[in-house]
């Protein structure tokens, strides 16, 4: 069985539809991410109604100019499914938010984490040293991960160093992409992650189409290759560090006999996924499903 450690599922294009065609591709975890405090509320109601779905609650460094109060109190007394703080960080590639703010939105966010003892999801790009730098001052949390993993191996060194998990999306894939295979080859087998990062970042054969959760397969065997290593070895060790990275629990899965994950509500109405959407890193992000907002969330 597969885990995404990485996807919207409350984004327009993915949807809960996406659920069940992931199961029947063999993707039974999924953890869907919040990057704004309406996309994290909505993604706790996911979770909530979903067996093998959880959520994070978090602010992604395009509004980081929203400031931090609304998701520290979301945060106040967290619900069961919510296992980690993020996706935060920097992103120095798009500047939507000013980079003062950026960093002590992310400071904010990774002290919240600490304090509540849940893993932190942090997203990065062009913008590598301060990402280290405050984490360093900061003292990142027992549990944390370099989502959608861009850099090479010397970034994935440092990564390691201060205790991080590496998650693989689409991107070791793309034929450009060498030094994101090479950090993979590097990467130890028990601090590897795969994710979507659904609807972005569709791997190779599916480029330019609307990612979605089901594809996870494609990417583990893309690290697979690039390890040198069975499909079946990343699809094990993935599954197993994504449990260890969000404290879930060993039966947890698609039926969540013991699961925290989808507490058992009504599934909720399901639709057919939307239109094909951008790569991710050179378009816009799509919207939660009804809502407009700005761009570039999951790059």
């Amino acid at each position: 069985m597969w885990a995404d450690s990485h996807c919207h599922l409350t984004f327009e294009g993915v949807g809960v539809a996406a659920i069940e065609a992931a199961r029947a591709a063999g993707v039974t975890r999924m953890i869907t991410i919040g990057t704004t405090i309406e996309e994290s509320t909505e993604a706790i109601e996911v979770a909530r109604a979903h067996r093998g779905v959880w959520a994070t609650v978090g602010l992604h460094p395009h509004d980081s100019s929203d400031g931090v109060a609304g998701i520290a109190t979301l945060l106040s007394d967290p619900d069961p499914v919510v296992v980690g703080v993020g996706e935060c960080g920097l992103d120095y590639h798009y500047d939507h938010s000013p980079r003062d703010v950026q960093r002590a939105a992310f400071a904010a966010q990774v002290q919240l984490a600490c304090q509540l003892d849940l893993a932190l999801v942090v997203h990065t790009r062009d913008a590598w040293d301060d990402t280290f730098d405050i984490l360093a001052a900061e003292g990142p949390p027992e549990r944390w991960v370099l989502h959608c993993f861009s850099g090479g191996p010397d970034e994935a060194a440092r990564g390691l160093e201060l205790g991080a998990m590496l998650s693989f999306s689409g991107i070791v894939t793309f034929k450009t992409a060498d030094d994101v295979r090479a950090a993979a080859a590097a990467c130890p087998l028990d601090r590897l992650l795969v994710e979507t990062d659904s609807p972005f970042l569709a791997p190779v054969p599916y480029r330019g189409r609307t990612n979605t959760p089901a594809l996870v397969p494609v990417v583990g065997a893309a690290v697979a290759a690039a390890k040198a290593v069975t499909t079946e070895m990343i699809e094990e060790a993935t599954w197993a560090n994504t449990a260890a990275l969000f404290g879930l629990r060993a039966g947890d899965g698609p039926d969540g006999l013991d699961g925290l994950g989808g507490l058992g509500g009504p599934e909720g109405p399901e639709g057919p996924d939307g239109p094909d959407g951008p790569d991710g890193p050179e378009g816009p992000r799509p919207s939660p499903a009804g809502q407009t907002g700005p761009p570039g969330a999951g790059e």
